[in-house]
């Protein structure tokens, strides 16, 4: 496992509250995560390093290293393809 890290001042329980989402949990960061950029075709697509990865029943969270939080589609082979970025964890967990 590279890391499981939850975001600076935030609790899992906080997270929780925030999102709704009662079984919301950090995850590892080994894992492929993907800025899909509209309905460019693949190979525009840009690979992101994640810093921190949150699940949600389906959908994730991600932060890369000094970057936005990035939202996307959590695949069962434990993938993620982001389709929209927020500059706030806030507003991020309120969108889910």
């Amino acid at each position: 496992m590279t890391g499981v890290k939850l975001p600076d001042g935030w609790t899992l329980e906080e997270i929780r509250r925030v999102s709704g989402d009662r079984e919301a949990t950090a995850l590892d960061t080994d894992r492929s995560v993907t800025w899909v950029v509209g309905r460019a075709r693949y190979d525009e697509n840009e690979r992101l390093d994640p810093e921190i990865v949150l699940g949600f029943q389906g959908l994730s969270l991600v932060k890369p290293v000094d970057d936005d939080w990035y939202m996307g589609s959590l695949y069962e082979d434990g993938s993620v393809d982001c389709w929209s970025a927020h500059s706030d964890l806030y507003e991020a967990l309120r969108g889910l």
